[in-house]
């Protein structure tokens, strides 16, 4: 660790800017002191400060470093391989230090082959005590988004994929679905136009609810396709648990048929 101060470790109360670190092995604490380093890696001793990916070949001894400036911890990438951050964000070494917000993040470490080391890092902000055990407590549900009933059958069609859970998952087109719900409620017109207008109403609506991922096209980044929407917006109601693998029972053909 760079700098005088030594980590404390523990859960006591502790001032506002304070980091909390832990990984499978290890945890520490350290005060929001200017110019403090704490260095994460595979490495032991005085090269890191926390433990990370210790038999992991493919984790650099010296794998990242944390520094506390301008009452802010700034991340910083020097090992070899990619960390990445929440929805998606990567680091290189070439990467500008990202400064951390207060609260939860999340740092995944690229390992050998499908393993990705976990650290996770918590910078305590106001009326704060830090993270605490919450044992006892009520399970927070996931955030689940309203549908009509004929809503959840489109999306349930388009999204098959998704609720198999296949790697890659992908939309059906407009045009299969259609055939689909043909069959399925005959007695309906269901057409491309028709879908396109039903799934991007859905999308307006939860977009000003506060849906986790894109839902409209933003004119000032260029526009997206509207596979691209149609993707964050099955991805996030499967990741809600709003739609789950029994409502492909909703495609079953009925028995009267």
């Amino acid at each position: 660790m760079n700098g005088s101060a030594s980590l404390a470790r523990g859960v006591a109360p502790a001032p506002v800017g304070t980091l909390h670190a832990r990984t499978v092995t290890g945890d520490l604490r350290a005060p929001p002191r200017p110019g403090l380093t704490v260095r994460f890696g595979r490495g032991d001793g005085p090269e890191v400060d926390l433990g990370v990916g210790e038999h992991d070949l493919m984790v650099s001894r010296h794998h990242g470093e944390l520094t506390y400036r301008d009452r802010t911890w700034w991340l910083r990438n020097t090992g070899r391989q990619l960390l990445r951050l929440p929805r998606g964000r990567m680091m290189h070494t070439s990467t500008e230090p990202v400064p951390l917000a207060p609260g939860y993040t999340p740092l995944f470490v690229r390992g050998s082959g499908y393993r990705e080391h976990l650290v996770e890092l918590y910078v305590t902000g106001h009326d704060d005590l830090g993270p605490v055990s919450r044992r006892r407590a009520d399970t927070v549900p996931p955030k689940r988004w309203p549908l009509s009933d004929e809503e959840r059958l489109l999306l349930v069609v388009l999204g098959q994929e998704y609720l198999l859970y296949e790697e890659s998952p992908r939309p059906l087109t407009y045009l299969r679905a259609a055939k689909q719900l043909a069959f399925l409620r005959p007695d309906e017109l269901w057409g491309e136009r028709r879908i396109e207008y039903r799934i991007e109403a859905v999308r307006r609506r939860l977009h000003d609810s506060g849906f986790p991922y894109p839902l409209l096209h933003d004119t000032s980044m260029g526009r997206p396709s509207d596979n691209s929407l149609l993707h964050n917006l099955l991805r996030g109601l499967v990741e809600s648990t709003t739609l789950v693998p029994p409502d492909l029972g909703l495609m079953d053909d009925e028995p009267d048929r």
